[in-house]
């Protein structure tokens, strides 16, 4: 049984950090490259960044470039969000996915998401 647990999310100012956490569980986890997504009110499942099984390659979108860094801790089956200066438009529910680590990982065809963590951004 695959599971995803994101943690670390909630309510925070424009400028400020959050760093959200994904605990893995019922899979190796340092054999599956790691993403995490977001999808805010009333649109699609967004690609945000993602991680080679090593940690040595990393993918983010474009707009969260300089503000958000993905990291991972294999003896620790965790993988991190750490998100810099905030803004209102980073306002969504942040999912972590996890996949075979073969061909692209910056996209959304991941095998197996966790439950999802509300990060919301006041102005």
């Amino acid at each position: 049984q695959v599971q995803l647990v994101e943690s670390g999310g909630g309510l925070v100012q424009a400028g400020g950090s959050l760093r959200l956490s994904c605990a893995a569980s019922g899979l190796t986890f340092s054999s599956y490259a790691m993403g995490w997504f977001r999808q805010a009110p009333g649109k699609e499942r967004a690609f945000v960044a993602a991680i080679r099984w090593s940690g040595r390659s990393t993918y983010s979108e474009d707009s969260v470039k300089g503000r958000f860094t993905i990291s991972r801790d294999n003896a620790k089956n965790t993988v991190y969000l750490q998100m810099n200066s905030l803004e209102p438009e980073d306002t969504a529910v942040y999912y972590c996915a996890a996949r075979t680590d073969l061909g692209a990982i910056a996209q959304t065809k991941y095998d197996y998401w966790g439950q999802g963590t509300q990060v919301t951004v006041s102005s």
